[in-house]
């Protein structure tokens, strides 16, 4: 619904945008965590304009990837209302985390809004995975493939409860805080360069 929400703000159905919003209100209702109010937060910010919403989104987010989502909306709303000095922030953040996780598409449209918001975008920072030691990488990869703490275990002769040590150092690392986070950032890592990727 976040998704269907964007795209239709991008397409100028305002009513679309609103109608989608309260759909996902009611849906989420009941869902406390941080993460959920953070992309509501970001859909209400999006539908009515409201950068106030979208600053409450950064704060809640849990999810780096959705964080660098908001940021860049974010930004890209600043540098369109002639603020590219509070623009940059935000844009710089989101190309960073957009480059670490290899999602590269994403990446490429920060740059942009950065080039435009008058910063030269320069080298791209190191993978955050370069931040896991081998062991701690060769157990990302795994979780990414979706195994157990146990199947992980037996494949790389350790203890269910020394894998479990290695990913409560890993969440950290990374600023993550679940499997699910862990195997994104793998995935989008690996992700080859597609033909839409060059377009």
């Amino acid at each position: 619904m976040p998704d269907r929400v964007e795209a239709a703000v991008g397409a100028g159905d305002e009513a679309g945008a609103r109608a989608a919003v309260s759909a996902y209100a009611r849906s989420t209702e009941h869902a406390a965590t941080p993460e959920s109010r953070a992309l509501l937060a970001r859909c209400r910010g999006l539908a009515e304009s409201d950068e106030e919403a979208l600053g409450e989104a950064l704060r809640l987010h849990t999810n780096p990837f959705e964080a660098a989502r908001t940021a860049l909306l974010l930004g890209e709303r600043q540098r369109r209302a002639q603020r590219p000095g509070q623009a940059r922030a935000h844009l710089r953040k989101a190309w960073e985390i957009f480059e670490q996780a290899g999602a590269r598409p994403w990446a490429r449209r920060a740059q942009e809004e950065l080039r435009a918001a008058g910063e030269n975008a320069g080298a791209p920072p190191p993978s955050v995975l370069d931040a896991l030691t081998s062991q701690e990488l060769r157990i990302a990869g795994l979780v990414a493939e979706g195994l157990s703490s146990k199947e992980i275990a037996a494949q790389l002769f350790l203890s269910p409860r020394t894998v479990e040590y290695h990913l409560y150092k890993i969440y950290p690392k990374l600023s993550i805080g679940s499997r699910t986070d862990l195997a994104r950032l793998v995935v989008l890592r690996k992700a080859p360069v597609t033909a839409d990727d060059t377009l």
